[in-house]
């Protein structure tokens, strides 16, 4: 399914920071605790969270609330099958359907 112009938009402007590129990056080995992630970017969590909400509203990252053993909140974040392309022709399509009134 081609992504519409909102989808787009969303994953440009959240792709467009060097920390979250990071972000995506270190993600791309597996599921990661946020304090890992936080260590492994040298970031505050924070930050961190900060970053990772807007990746996750884009639909790019994915995170998942466990309890530990002894009951504790673990967080854990995950890249999310996202594949959109930023070719001339998608974008096009894109915006040819939102003019159109399709989204």
């Amino acid at each position: 399914m081609e992504p519409d112009l909102e989808r787009l938009l969303a994953a440009a402007n959240a792709l467009a920071n060097p920390h979250r590129l990071r972000i995506v990056a270190a993600l791309s080995d597996g599921r990661v605790h946020v304090s890992e992630l936080a260590r492994r970017l040298g970031v505050s969590r924070p930050l961190l969270y900060m970053h990772l909400e807007k990746l996750e509203a884009a639909g790019i990252v994915r995170g998942e609330l466990e309890l530990s053993e002894d009951g504790k909140a673990m967080k854990y974040y995950t890249l999310d099958k996202v594949d959109i392309r930023f070719d001339a022709e998608t974008i096009r399509k894109a915006v040819e359907r939102d003019l159109k009134g399709g989204r």
